[in-house]
This record gives structure tokens, sequence and C-alpha cells, in this order.
């Protein structure tokens, strides 16, 4: 028997330390594949991004690092133990690791956005598809892994070669005993690996429970930043199978056509005495990153008034206080429940942002802009499109464009104020105007600014705004002052701004109603932060529905309209405009009227509220006081689980409501269809009754007289 020069038995120890490297350069290159500069995220380079990765075990006490280690190490277990085989199962290994995180980074790059779940169901049916990750010059970082890899793979046979146990981690003489050890690791690793990757989106569950204790912290507004934060791959998995809800007690197509029926009734007793058709006019939604009138924090006075504009705005027409679920963040789950009606309130605690968890992997999504057209449906953000997985989620709701800063639908205006890095309300109006001036069409025009989003770091010149502790409040720091005068100052930009859209609206012919509303307060107030009793004031914004002069209802004021939360932004401007209704927003409308906002927890329990359980939904009724869900009426009951049972049935559910008409909303169109098929049916009644007399045989004297008598009888 020859043996080799400098060969070698390499021991269990060797193979063990060997592992861990390997699998260290696994998690590496799944953190390269995210560590990009960004405004967000200045990571300069990958070396830098791996090393504030792992450097947070000490730093912060988070050992996210160790938990991709243990996670990414099962997958690496399992291919061991299917080929028995170090020096096989390393550069596979290594291989597939590299080619996740080249297709990880050119989406990064190309979209800013990681690779989710639901871009599996394209990769597996249209791989041409996988040409849209890829951005210029990124053939040459395919053929330098390319060389890298056949290196790897050419190291790999040579220290094969030179170890004498050729790699075997399982070296029992029985095949037997090796084939059961073979088998048991694979059947353990996939089962450990399977269990967590099934629970990690589930809060309560020992995967999730794992996670947090390891110092994972979703960070779900952001794909990139959550995968630079908590590791690519725990940010992959924590969207695998979140829990959207639980199903509602007596969910079935029998349940659900009783509702469809119940509202359906409902929703013709409202149409009659309504006299418009919705998508007669156009609606625009404008959600106002971080808008909320500052003088209403508690402990806060500032020496001028930011908002004068917007303040007399909201005096002449239907307006109010919003209930957000989201304080410092959170603006696309505020904004999925303008658009949909749904509410977060009904969903279970771990399905934490929507857009990204839910939206792409739903086959039906009714939507408030599908009353338009979809050519007629369009909507504006001055930022990246795949925030919140945007670009995703508008073409799912079936809009036709999307404006962003990028391609292929970039918005036309991008002016800054000052030093502000964001672009300003201003422009994000113009640009959206000026679609709507472009044609004659009823057009529904989703704009979200960013003007006013964090962090403020005293962006504006000449800022006459100065904010201070109001008495017998602690004293604010220097930063926190700073950082809410600059932010008063953009709301007083936002303030002249939106003044002057809703003047050009009034300058157009076609009637244009507007939905303006702030998704929530900005996470500057560290000082009323720290005060669990303001909890529900820091989660109140502004909101405010006017409609311009071409309108019917121009300055209209509805009742209930003191409080709301955005999934009634529909039933509202629907009431305010006279406007027929769905059965689904009659259902809305009657929820409103008992119940006149809903979110979810809020962090922190209002001291002293007693009567609202911990953890309990938070509901307010129309004078803003909180309501216990335990004291609701008969009424008020069946309409909160008839929320749940409609919002089970499009997120979670078997859709049954979907072929039944219930979000249909009325039409001219449809409404004289309706009309002319009823017209058509009576006719056609009338001349099948016309000839059944006709046809009839004549009855004798004795046989009237018979049936008669019989008839007289009964």
């Amino acid at each position: 028997m020859r043996i080799s020069l400098g060969a070698s038995r390499f021991s269990n120890w060797t193979y063990a330390i060997l592992f861990l490297i390997v699998d260290i350069v696994g998690v590496a290159i799944l953190q390269w594949a995210v560590t990009i500069s960004s405004s967000r995220v200045a990571l300069s380079s990958p070396l830098i991004g791996l090393w504030g990765f792992i450097s947070t075990m000490w730093t912060d006490r988070r050992f996210v690092f160790i938990l991709n280690l243990i996670v990414l190490g099962l997958v690496y277990g399992i291919i061991l133990f299917i080929t028995n085989r170090f020096w096989v199962a390393s550069p596979i290994f290594i291989i597939g690791c590299t080619v996740v995180g080249i297709i990880e980074h050119m989406k990064v790059i190309s979209r800013y956005e990681t690779v989710l779940p639901s871009d599996m169901d394209f990769l597996h049916s249209d791989a041409g598809t996988v040409a849209t990750f890829l951005p210029a010059g990124s053939q040459w970082t395919i053929l330098w892994a390319v060389v890298a890899l056949l290196v790897l793979v050419g190291l790999c046979i040579f220290i094969n070669h030179m170890d004498l146990r050729r790699g075997r981690v399982l070296t029992v003489k029985s095949r037997a005993l090796n084939a059961t050890g073979r088998i048991a690791g694979i059947l353990v690793s996939g089962l450990i690996l399977t269990l967590f990757s099934i629970a990690v989106g589930t809060v309560g569950t020992w995967a999730n429970t794992t996670a947090k204790f390891m110092g994972d912290i979703p960070s779900m507004w952001d794909s990139v930043y959550d995968a630079q934060r908590n590791g690519t791959l725990i940010a992959f998995l924590r969207q695998l199978n979140p829990k959207v809800m639980d199903e509602p007690s007596g969910y079935s197509e029998a349940t659900m056509k009783r509702i469809a029926k119940r509202y359906e009734a409902e929703a013709n007793s409202i149409n009659a005495s309504r006299k418009n058709y919705e998508n007669d006019s156009s609606v625009i939604y404008i959600l106002s990153e971080s808008f909320s009138d500052p003088t209403r924090v508690p402990g806060l006075s500032i020496n001028q008034d930011p908002m004068p504009k917007i303040r007399a705005i909201k005096q002449k027409t239907t307006s109010g206080l919003m209930l957000s679920s989201g304080y410092g963040g959170g603006t696309a789950n505020l904004e999925f429940q303008a658009l949909t009606g749904l509410s977060m309130a009904n969903f279970d605690s771990s399905l934490t942002s929507p857009y990204q968890q839910l939206i792409p992997s739903l086959s039906w999504t009714p939507s408030v802009n599908q009353s338009w057209s979809s050519k007629n449906a369009v909507a504006f953000h001055p930022y990246e499109s795949s925030m919140y997985s945007r670009s995703t989620v508008y073409k799912k709701f079936g809009f036709s464009n999307f404006y962003t800063l990028e391609k292929p639908d970039v918005i036309k205006y991008q002016n800054k104020l000052d030093n502000s890095p964001y672009v300003s309300d201003e422009s994000a109006y113009k640009s959206a105007l000026e679609e709507m001036q472009s044609t004659k069409s009823n057009q529904f025009v989703q704009i979200v600014t960013m003007q006013n989003h964090m962090p403020y770091n005293n962006w504006y010149a000449n800022n006459q705004f100065q904010v201070s502790a109001s008495s017998g409040s602690a004293a604010l720091g220097s930063d926190e002052a700073t950082a809410i005068d600059t932010y008063a100052k953009g709301m007083s930009y936002t303030d002249s701004s939106t003044q002057a859209l809703l003047d050009s609206l009034n300058k157009l012919s076609k009637p244009v109603t507007v939905v303006f509303y702030g998704d929530h307060l900005p996470g500057i107030y560290t000082t009323a932060g720290a005060d669990s009793s303001n909890a529900i004031a820091l989660h109140e914004t502004d909101y405010f529905i006017w409609s311009n002069k071409a309108s019917a209802t121009y300055n209209n004021k509805i009742s209930n309209s003191s409080y709301t939360s955005p999934n009634f932004f529909s039933a509202q401007s629907a009431e305010y405009m006279d406007a027929k209704v769905s059965p689904y927003t009659a259902f809305l409308t009657e929820m409103h009227a008992k119940v006149s906002a809903m979110e979810p927890p809020v962090v922190n329990q209002i001291q002293g509220w007693d009567r609202i359980p911990a953890g309990q939904t938070i509901y307010l009724d129309s004078s803003g006081n909180p309501m216990d869900a335990r004291k609701f009426d008969k009424k008020t009951k069946q309409l909160v689980q008839d929320y749940k049972l409609i919002q089970y049935d499009i997120t979670a559910g078997k859709h049954y409501l979907k072929g039944t008409g219930f979000m249909k909303t009325p039409t001219a169109k449809s409404d004289a269809a309706k009309a002319a098929a009823q017209k058509l049916a009576a006719e056609k009644a009338a001349a099948k009754k016309k000839a059944d007399v006709a046809t009839a045989p004549s009855s004798s004297p004795s046989q009237s007289q018979s049936t008669s008598n019989t008839t007289s009888g009964k």
C-alpha cells in the first residue's frame, strides 16, 4: 500500500474545527450579499459589515451571529450526513451559499430588497425573471465567484487526497450502523431545521423566543437592514411561515354566504339614499410621513403653531384624530389598512408587516383603488420603490404606475429643502398634480411622502421654531429639542404645500376628494414616551377628508369623525362623497358607527385603565374614550366577530367571499346594467304570464263552481 508524502489521518477534532470555519465562511458569504452602502446603512465594505455583525456580541450582547451559525450549520450538517464525505460536502455547501449570496447581492444592488419567500414562485415558474436582479457589471462578480469556487474545489480534491480518511465523518465498520447513523443525523438535523424555520416567525413559539433571547430584533420595514442587523438567513426564515391569524369560530362557506347576504342588504339600504358613485370622482389618499400636531404632545411647548393652514382646513371639513398602530415607524401597516379596510388588530402579533409577509403570497388582494380601472390607479412615493416591498404590493393591488426615485417610473420632481436628504412634499404633490391634470379621466391617486421622515438633524436654515418643556414637565435634552425643532419646521413646510395643493385642486373642473392623514408620530419624543400614561396620545395623528369646489360635497361634514383608524377611511370617504357602497364598505360603515377607532395593543398599557385587559385590542368610542370589549353590546360583538371572519377569509381562508360580489362597489354603469336586467326580467315575466293566460283551457261553469267551493272550504 502506497502512502503519499505528507498524507495523514485527520482526527474528529480536525473535522470539527474545519466544520466551524466552513460554516463561518457560509455565514460571511450570506452577509456579504446584503452589505452595501446606502443612505440608511453606510457599510463601506463586506468586512466592515461582517465585523459589525459579529461585534454586536460584546457591544450589544446580541448573539445573532451565533444563531445564524447554528441554523446554517444544520444545513451544512444535512449535506455532510448525506455524503459522509467532508471534502465533498464542504464545496457543495460553499457553492450553495455562493449561488444564493450572488442572487441576493444582485437583487439588493438592483432593487434594495433582499430575496423574499415570494420570489421563489417566479424562480421556479420563470427562471428568466432572475435576469431582473442583474445590475450592470454583474458578470464580473459572477466570473470571480466561479474562479474562486473552482479553486476551492481543486483545493478540496487535493486535501481529500492528503486525508487518509478521505473525509469520512462516520467510520463505523458495520455498514448497517453507518447507514443508521447517517439517517439519524439527517433526520435530527432536518427536523430541528424544519421546526425552527416554521416557528421562528410566530410570536410565542420556542423558535421565536430563542431567536429573541439571542438578540434577534425584527426590522421588517427594511428587508436589507433586517438582514444586516439580524443575519440574512434569519431575516429570510422569519418570513417563510408567519402566522396570519387564528381561524375564527364558525368559519365556513355557509357562514360567509350569510355574512355576504347580511351586508348586501345593508348596502342596499345605504345606497337607496345616496346619489353619487365613487369612481365618478377622483380620490387622492395622502399618507403624510410622520405628520401629527406636535402641540398635542404632553409636556411640550412650541413658540409658534407649525400647522395653522391644515388646522383651518380641519375646522371647515370632515376631520379629527386617527389612532395609529405605529410610533416612530410602521408606515406601510397604516397604508395597508387604509387601502384594504383590514385591521392590524385582527392579525396575530407574529404578522408585523403584511406588505412583506402576506400580500406577495395572496391570490386575492381587494383594495379601495380597484373601484377605478387599473389604468387610472397610480401611486407616488419619492423614495426607493422596494421599501416595504411596495413595488410588488402595488402591482398586486392593481396600480398601473408607481412613481419613485427609481426606474421604470421615475417621479418627475425631486427637489429637497435646504440640507434635508428627502424629497419635499411640494415636489411629491407637484408630480401627482401634473399626472391628474394630464387626463380627463377620474383617478385613484396614492401619495406617500418622505419629507418628514426621521432622523431630524437641524436641516433647515432660519428655523424659527423652538420647543421647550411646558410648565411642570421634565426638561428636554438638547438632542431631543433639536430634533423636535427640525421636525416642527418640516411640519410648517408640509402645512404650506398641502394648502397649495388643495388650492390647485380647486381649479380643476373635475371633482376630487382628498383623504389626508399622518401615519404615526416621529420617534423623537423621548421625555413624553418615558411616561406610559402618554401611550395613546403618542399614537394619535391628524386626518381630514376634503373635496374641491367641483364636487357636490365640498366642505361636507359627516358624523362620527372626531376619532377614526385608517381601516375606516374607505367607509368615511364614501359617506363624505354621498357615494354608493359595496357590502364590504357597508360593513365597515356599521363597524365604525359602533367603534370609532381600533388598533392592536400599544407598547405601553395605559396606567389607571383597569377596565382594559392587558394585551387587548385598543377600541375608542366617538369621544376618544377607551372601550372594554367585554362590555360590548350584542350588535357590536357580532360586528367584531364578522370582521375577523371577513379578514380571515380574505387573508388566510378559502376566499368564499370572492365570488359573492361582497367587494363590488356600484358604478353608474353597473347600476344601469342592473336596472336594465331587472326591467328585462320583468318584461319576460309579464310576457310569460300573458302567454299562460292566453293558452289556459276555458273552465266550465260547473268546474268553476267546484273550484270555488273547494277553495272556500279550505
